[in-house]
């Protein structure tokens, strides 16, 4: 794939299934839809990532769709005796100052917000879409007393879909100490199947260097972002690449680059196969505070999801050294029979347990909440939700926890404005 257009690829992932009547719970599980988007509504529709909590316990998010203009948009989740309200952020216009934002907000060390939108900004031979911006988002430098207050967008850069990459897709932006900001795109690069970049600023400008181009086999559409490692290495997965099997462009690999020098080096620790291992990983891998590295696949695995184009139902997976070790996989005991398992990081929590959701496993085939919990050198799963269309359906989301043990996220389509959620699980 070399138009960087993310919506290729994930057609083949995204296949909403079947209608149930309400969301089944773990016991003693509290389920709550904080807030219900309308699907192409001014305030924003079909929330792909998850959500980020300042220090308040207010939510950030972003919509790929809705807004104003249609672009997507930036929104903050506010309690307020009891209710939360959504407050638009910003509203991407279509197209120069971006839109479809597919990632989450983050917050820089300035406390600004730090994101990306997937298309808009400059068009490019590989995105005629417009090929992605990053952005930042301050807030009003005076009070805002009105029931709206729009945040000042400041575009950082505009990827060119050329050698400087395009498209950046649904990982997070992450910042070292020096307040550079590293990240992936889709596309572009030297070989045209993607980038990791770093941002750095001088002098009230920000200049983009790439890190690395993707060729293939050493891996091809890194969608999710890269994590840094206690080491000061770089980590993430791509998609596509690696071992080709039934899939042209194979199914994905976990990848790291070390500083050397100047530059960087990049090694392809593992090439996915499709088999008991997975195959491709949407998602960026999560770090444990003893330097244990996680990720997710969605597909492979030994669910029993078998087609002519994919093996099994998706694995939640510990990245070891050159290797990998599944802890989970998904069964796939799904209406749909698509597999389709976690499309976004897990979570680790202070006592090492891991938090996710899949995208359309669970009883109803809509998604599901789940936690492994690390018991004896062995892994439990539980389903804290199984989704179904009119609650909520197909999430994309990280899982968010809070001091009091309460989960947060969204799910991108369903809800009672079919624009998808955020939700909440308390224990």
């Amino acid at each position: 794939m070399k138009d960087g257009n993310l919506k290729r690829a994930l057609s083949l992932l995204f296949i909403l299934t079947a209608f149930a009547m309400s969301a089944q719970l773990a016991h003693g599980q509290t389920f709550t839809v904080l807030y219900n988007f309308i699907q192409q509504g001014a305030g924003g529709s079909n929330p792909n990532a998850g959500v980020t909590m300042d220090a308040a316990g207010n939510l950030y998010g972003t919509t790929v769709e809705g807004g104003t203009e249609n672009g997507g948009t930036v929104f903050k989740l506010t309690r307020r005796n009891g209710a939360w309200i959504l407050s638009s952020l910003y509203s991407f216009q279509c197209c120069g100052d971006g839109s479809e934002p597919m990632a989450r907000v983050v917050f820089g060390p300035d406390g600004a917000l730090y994101g990306t939108t997937q298309a808009g900004g400059f068009t490019g031979q590989n995105c005629p879409n417009g090929c992605g911006v990053i952005f930042s988002l301050r807030p009003p430098a005076t009070v805002c007393r009105a029931v709206s207050c729009p945040w000042t967008e400041t575009i950082l850069y505009h990827f060119t879909g050329g050698l400087d990459g395009g498209n950046p897709g649904l990982g997070d932006l992450i910042f070292d100490r020096a307040r550079n900001i590293y990240g992936t795109t889709e596309v572009g690069g030297a070989y045209g199947s993607g980038t990791v970049f770093k941002l750095s600023p001088s002098n009230g400008r920000w200049t983009e260097n790439v890190l690395y181009s993707f060729s293939g086999s050493d891996g091809e559409l890194p969608v999710g972002g890269v994590i840094f490692d206690h080491s000061g290495n770089l980590w993430g997965t791509t998609l596509w690449g690696g071992y080709v099997a039934e899939f042209f462009h194979g199914v994905g690999v976990v990848f790291e680059l070390s500083p050397s020098g100047s530059g960087w080096t990049q090694t392809s620790l593992y090439k996915f196969m499709d088999a008991q291992d997975g195959g491709l990983p949407m998602a960026a891998l999560a770090i444990d505070s003893a330097g244990r590295l996680y990720g997710t696949t969605s597909i492979g695995g030994t669910g029993g999801c078998m087609s002519s184009l994919y093996t099994g139902c998706g694995t939640v997976f510990q990245s070891q050294g050159d290797g990998v070790q599944p802890l989970y996989a998904f069964p796939g005991n799904n209406t749909s029979g698509f597999p389709f398992g976690p499309e976004a990081p897990v979570t680790v929590d202070a006592a090492g347990n891991l938090y996710g959701t899949s995208f359309a496993d669970g009883i109803n085939g809509a998604g599901n909440v789940f936690k492994l919990t690390n018991q004896n050198g062995g892994w439990i799963f539980t389903s804290l939700v199984d989704f179904s269309n009119t609650s909520a359906s197909a999430p994309i989301s990280n899982v968010v926890i809070d001091g009091n043990g309460d989960l947060y996220g969204t799910a991108s389509s369903g809800g009672s404005g079919n624009g998808g959620v955020v939700w909440k699980i308390a224990p």
